[in-house]
């Protein structure tokens, strides 16, 4: 998952999660002087925005109050810049005015984007109250400019046919989310809107806010964790009247879903962990749908799906809707072949039984992969040593991209568990080779307060001659020494994808372009094709090593792994297609009145075909739902693409150097300065169709 970096108008529509920092050992270029305005043209805005690499984790550590007053100088620099394109008189200098623009929107976002990320990391609660009121803060300037009618007036006016095709794309974006915000409506509408953003900023931050608070925890009699393995028993001993408790947070629920052999156990945590954050988070969410309903239709859209799907590849809801309706119906008979496997391996263990229950889902999934396909998970575990995994995604990612990984041991940090590194180019760079690129920020362990997912956040985006990118993962593993399961593994790759995308894409002319600035529904492609280096054997058993002897996983368990991996995959797919449903449906309805544990229970039914279970409330810790709101769609439609991406390495070799740089040159360098489907066919020579997706789903 990624958090998108600004400037979006509007942001809270989607799910904020990616940083990145800079510098340590080679020095940053020079910044690069913007040519001086022709008569009339548009003057720079004094402040300078480049600061020495660490500056923003080291603000993002540092006393709140210091926070704050960088907040509002961020601001105050982002509306002189503001204030003096739109004081240039005609005739324009093209380049001039859109270095003041652009300079303008980078020093609100890259604080911006430092407030999520302190929001979401930070262990003292104050910093994220200070972040929370400046992201508000931050969130009602961007729409106060995105309907600067005499801003949109310079912009929409400047002569871009000598400019490049990444600039001409980037004012393409930008003019399009200005009448988004409603740039071309009365002042009444346009107050409205204003007044409905700020709101909605609010109402997400609450929504985010219960999830962690949210947190349960179950207690269980030793005999109850039959199955778990051995080194999580230990890790989990009995308080003094004997039980041992459990929280829903993924190091003590995933493994339990996995193992635990009695169903009672499994129910248990299942039902606490799908009840996180409710009765909170449905009050929230109910008055989360109603302004996003209502801004919709004062924007003249007939709701919010239409809306948010409008600025995405796919371009509206009923594309949408039509998207989730052929992943469903081309994955319904392997699902249903599954299930039906699955309740069958159920009656070994219950005779008679008559339904298989969500929280058996998993259990016997990993029956079935030990008993017919001869991979045991537990057996694997010992391969997957954190520390050996951390160290294996450095290696594997270095070698893919021709980058080296350096520490940087004295950085500040807003946590000790955070490791940094400065990113470096390798030889295929040319004259780049040896330059730092960016530095990165890995905040892998889960503690109180902080996010319960995996992500990564933009910390600084990057910009050609100014700022190197710097961004972060904030995730929740197991520590060094601790073991990892496989899906823990794939997860790891797939951030971390996300953190190189926006490192390889933070040099670009404009910070507008910069790191993941692509269509959203593109954003994830990369990070789910990197995911296929943790399925290839050579790459497994570079890192994955018995953590006590130091031998490689066999090359058998790894068949064994690849085989297992295809069990399973009609309903994963279904389950994601249930929440695409919901994420969508939630939102392409009156809102007014919606039950939206109906809208659940009936996606449920449909599409992941188990019935909903009483007293339960997934909406209410679904953080998508603040984030992606309508478009969690938009995993499978990157899975679809992700898959065509991978089919010259699959040909060629993962490693093959020659299509690794072509893939780094075409789709990850140049951020988000062309359509995502530009990159896509520049990179394969063709348009990406649904061929190696389907491949993979009949596999």
């Amino acid at each position: 998952m990624v958090v998108l970096p600004g400037p979006f108008p509007m942001r809270h529509s989607y799910l904020l999660a990616l940083p990145l920092l800079a510098l340590a050992g080679a020095p940053l270029a020079a910044p690069t002087q913007a040519p001086a305005p022709a008569a009339g043209g548009a003057s720079k805005a004094p402040p300078p925005l480049d600061e020495p690499v660490g500056t923003a984790a080291a603000r993002i550590s540092g006393p709140p109050a210091a926070f704050s007053a960088a907040c509002q100088d961020a601001m105050s620099r982002a509306r002189a810049g503001i204030e003096a394109v739109k004081a240039s008189k005609p005739p324009r200098d093209t380049v001039a005015t859109l270095t003041g623009y652009d300079d303008a929107l980078a020093a609100i976002n890259d604080l911006d984007a430092q407030a999520e990320l302190a929001r979401q990391g930070s262990p003292d609660p104050a910093m994220r109250s200070a972040a929370e009121e400046c992201d508000r803060k931050i969130q009602s300037l961007v729409t106060i400019i995105n309907q600067d009618r005499a801003l949109y007036e310079v912009l929409s006016t400047l002569d871009l046919s000598g400019q490049d095709e990444a600039t001409r794309w980037w004012m393409t974006r930008d003019l399009r989310e200005f009448r988004r915000a409603g740039v071309d409506r009365d002042d009444a509408t346009r107050a409205k809107v204003r007044a409905l953003n700020d709101e909605l900023v609010g109402i997400g931050q609450e929504f985010d806010r219960n999830i962690p608070a949210g947190t349960r925890s179950v207690s269980f009699a030793p005999a109850d964790l039959a199955g778990l393995p051995a080194d999580f028993i230990a890790a989990h001993p009995p308080g003094a009247d004997g039980k041992i408790v459990l929280t829903t947070d993924y190091p003590d629920y995933f493994p339990v879903r996995s193992y635990a052999r009695s169903a009672n156990t499994r129910e248990a945590l299942w039902r606490a962990f799908m009840t996180r954050a409710a009765p909170a988070n449905i009050a929230v969410l109910d008055r989360m749908l109603l302004k996003r309903e209502e801004l919709a239709r004062t924007l003249g859209y007939p709701n919010w799906a239409d809306y948010v799907t409008e600025n995405k590849m796919v371009r509206s809801d009923k594309n949408a809707s039509d998207f989730i309706e052929r992943i469903t119906a081309a994955s319904g008979d392997r699902a249903a072949r599954e299930k039906k496997e699955l309740l069958a391996r159920k009656r070994k263990d219950v005779p008679g039984a008559k339904a298989l229950e969500p929280w058996d889902v998993v259990y016997y999934g990993e029956r079935v992969k030990a008993e017919r396909y001869h991979f045991d998970a537990q057996e694997a575990r010992p391969y997957f040593e954190a520390g050996r995994v951390f160290q294996g995604v450095l290696d594997v990612t270095g070698k893919l991209f021709d980058l080296t990984y350096r520490p940087v041991d004295k950085a500040t940090v807003w946590h000790t568990d955070v490791r940094v590194f400065d990113v470096i180019a390798g030889p295929s760079f040319g004259t780049r080779a040896g330059r730092t690129l960016g530095r990165i920020y890995l905040d892998l362990h889960p503690r109180d307060g902080k996010f319960k997912h995996a992500a990564q956040f933009t910390v600084v985006s990057g910009q050609a001659g100014h700022r190197l990118p710097e961004g972060a993962l904030l995730c929740n593993f197991p520590r060094p020494g601790g073991l990892m399961e496989y899906d823990d593994v794939r997860t790891l790759f797939h951030e971390f994808g996300h953190l190189v995308h926006h490192v390889l894409g933070g040099n670009t002319r404009w910070a507008a372009n910069s790191g993941v600035r692509t269509e959203q529904d593109f954003v994830e492609a990369p990070s789910q094709m990197l995911e296929e280096w943790v399925r290839d054997p050579g790459v497994l058993q570079s890192f994955a090593r018995q953590v006590k002897t130091g031998e490689p996983i066999p090359a058998t368990m790894v068949q064994q792994l690849r085989a297992a991996e295809e069990f399973g995959k009609g309903l994963d797919v279904r389950r994601q297609m249930f929440l695409a449903a919901t994420s969508l449906h939630l939102h392409d309805r009156e809102a007014r009145g919606l039950d939206t544990t109906a809208v659940v229970a009936e996606g449920m039914a449909r599409y992941w075909t188990f019935p909903y279970v009483k007293g339960t409330y997934l909406q209410a810790s679904f953080g998508h739902l603040n984030g992606y709101s309508a478009v969690y769609y938009t995993y499978m439609w990157s899975l679809v693409i992700a898959k065509d991406l991978f089919t010259p390495f699959s040909r060629k070799g993962v490693f093959d150097p020659e299509t690794a740089a072509r893939y780094r040159q075409r789709v990850l360098e140049p951020g988000g300065g062309k359509p995502a489907a530009d990159l896509v066919s520049d990179f394969l020579g063709r348009p990406y169709d649904f061929k190696a997706y389907e491949s993979w789903l009949a596999r």
